[in-house]
């Protein structure tokens, strides 16, 4: 059920993210009095043979344009009059040129039409940004304010000097006021040393480029840190195998098959075998107990770690901050802008063969689990916001067949005063189109492989 809600939150975004980028293209085109024929979310062909298994799930016709749902769901467009786009009608391209169409415009015309829907989809994520900030505020947690430490989601990182519980409380000198923002600094600025505590005592570890490749594979595999929670079986499922057991809510683990537990996350990296028995060492009241449990085929034992005002009263402190609506513009801004500059930083991290991150570069599926295994609108608004600002990124690269692509022959030919031949410009499409395809393959493939 949790993959199902995820991938429902992650259809609705992307959908939603078409239909205002796709959108972006048909109101530019609209200023500038040019022809829509077609405005489409998900393409009524095959992709990328515009000719081949060519239907509509459904259409209407209002105007010029014919508005429709396709079948494949792997994108969108429009089909703007006089445009070479995905539809690939050559021979309309052949006819004599009419006013209403795209080529007949000036190039300043034709390049706010290409840019349109790069501009939607940024104005979209500040926006989305400031709705959230406006609605929901922002939870935020000093690093000091973690009895139990930090959690590390990756073994090697702790042969770089870091051992489970450790809290980083700054980073190159500076505190941090919010834990959130440690990955996003380690991973993505050139951080010389990091500063944690350890059982009440500060200590300096230095950042080699070995122990940043490894912060960025573990980033891959999903996380690099979280708060560690207090290994505490603060409620239990029923008719789970930890309630068959005996397992009451408030037990305290000490120890799974001998081992010391340090915090709940410590327990679930542990159950990772279907149908297999643990045994628990078990603190309750005053006395201490021996509980062995068989996991379900799904390796789950149906218990819950203090969550929420539980947390509070174990000494987690989170600070809320509140925005007006005049706040939630510059803090939408802001966070657009560093979305933005992530995703430029990241990007030059997958150039650098060193770093191994072009490993960790994802498909479907890693979008996917961005998304909470449970609904949630504050957690979809703000994913809306990241991958909306992500297109815009995307679609900007100079890559043939993206908007970035012919953004570089708009101004070529404004600069030269002549456009690129057209046959250089069929060559460079295809040319863009298997860059393209083979990124998709090379993305979903890494999910696989993962």
């Amino acid at each position: 059920m949790g993959l199902l809600i995820q991938i429902s939150q992650f259809f609705l975004s992307l959908s939603l993210l078409i239909v205002l980028h796709e959108g972006g293209h048909y109101l530019a085109a609209r200023l500038f009095k040019t022809r829509v024929e077609k405005f489409y979310l998900f393409f009524d062909f095959l992709f990328p043979f515009p000719n081949l298994l060519k239907f509509s799930l459904f259409k209407w016709k209002k105007g010029d344009t014919e508005y429709g749902l396709g079948w494949f769901p792997l994108g969108g467009y429009v089909k703007i009059a006089g445009m070479m786009d995905e539809s690939d009608d050559k021979e309309a391209l052949k006819q004599p040129v009419q006013p209403w169409e795209y080529r007949a415009k000036p190039a300043w015309q034709r390049l706010i039409i290409i840019l349109g829907g790069i501009i939607v989809n940024v104005i979209a994520g500040f926006f989305i940004f400031a709705m959230v900030f406006w609605t929901y505020g922002e939870d935020r947690m000093s690093p000091k304010n973690m009895p139990y430490g930090m959690h590390f989601s990756d073994s090697s990182l702790l042969d770089e000097g870091l051992k489970q519980g450790d809290i980083i409380y700054a980073i190159d000198g500076i505190e941090i006021d919010n834990y959130t923002s440690i990955p996003r600094n380690l991973l993505l600025d050139d951080v010389k040393t990091i500063s944690i505590l350890r059982n009440g005592s500060s200590l300096n570890i230095q950042m080699t480029p070995l122990f940043k490749n490894k912060l960025i594979r573990a980033a891959g595999a999903g996380g690099i840190l979280e708060p560690a929670l207090p290994p505490i079986f603060d409620s239990v499922v029923p008719g789970f195998p930890a309630e068959k057991a005996g397992i009451a809510s408030g037990d305290v683990i000490l120890s799974m098959d001998s081992l010391p537990i340090q915090s709940y996350q410590d327990i679930q990296e542990r159950l990772t075998k279907p149908n297999q028995t643990y045994l628990f060492e078990v603190k309750r009241s005053l006395d201490t107990v021996w509980i062995s449990i068989t996991c379900n085929e799904e390796a789950k034992i149906g218990v819950l770690p203090p969550l929420g005002k539980r947390l509070e009263a174990l000494g987690y402190s989170t600070t809320h901050v509140e925005f007006s609506f005049a706040e939630s513009f510059p803090a939408g801004i802001g966070l657009a802008y560093r979305t933005i500059a992530d995703q430029v930083k990241q990007f030059g991290l997958i150039f650098r063969p060193s770093t191994g991150a072009y490993k960790q570069v994802g498909g479907f599926k890693r979008f996917t689990e961005l998304f909470p295994e449970y609904w949630s609108w504050q957690a979809f608004w703000k994913l809306t916001a990241i991958i909306s600002l992500i297109l815009a990124f995307m679609n900007f690269l100079p890559i043939p067949m993206l908007d970035g692509g012919y953004m570089i022959f708009i101004l070529f030919e404004m600069v030269t005063g002549r456009p690129p031949g057209e046959k250089f410009m069929e060559k460079a499409n295809t040319i863009g189109f298997v860059l393209i395809l083979a990124l998709l393959i090379y993305a979903n493939l890494n999910d696989f492989i993962r």
